[in-house]
């Protein structure tokens, strides 16, 4: 049960921290760089949250292809997360940022994500197990 948990829940969480209760605005530098091209580029705690949120992504994608009871209530608890953020993002302030809309998106690919995948390998699966011919 616990593996069924969206692991992208710990993305909306941290963004909640760090709005909510965290001293450092999102927007804060974490590192910059002088580029060869001589462009600044700026490494900000929104960008970190947004890259460890893909990460999960990943993670979650690789869960998805799972079979099992367990990947009905993963997938159930996915699209309750997306939900969930749909509703903050439209109703707290806080959450109406760029950053919260990236997050949400990429809990929204994760439903998609899981279902396709789900569905493509229950097609997959249905396909092998089909036979045709006269025997």
């Amino acid at each position: 049960m616990l593996l069924s948990i969206p692991i992208l829940v710990i993305a909306v969480i941290a963004y909640n921290v760090f709005v909510f209760v965290g001293t450092t605005p999102l927007e804060a530098e974490l590192f910059s760089m002088t580029m060869v091209s001589g462009g600044y580029w700026a490494f900000t705690l929104s960008d970190l949250l947004i890259c460890v949120s893909l990460l999960f992504l990943f993670v979650e994608i690789l869960k998805a292809t799972r079979t099992g009871a367990g990947s009905i209530v993963d997938h159930l608890l996915s699209t309750f997360l997306f939900i969930i953020c749909l509703i903050e993002f439209l109703l707290v302030r806080q959450a109406a940022t760029s950053t919260f809309f990236i997050i949400m998106v990429i809990c929204l690919i994760d439903v998609i994500a899981g279902y396709s995948v789900t569905i493509r390998s229950a097609r997959r699966d249905l396909s092998v197990g089909h036979q045709s011919g006269p025997f």
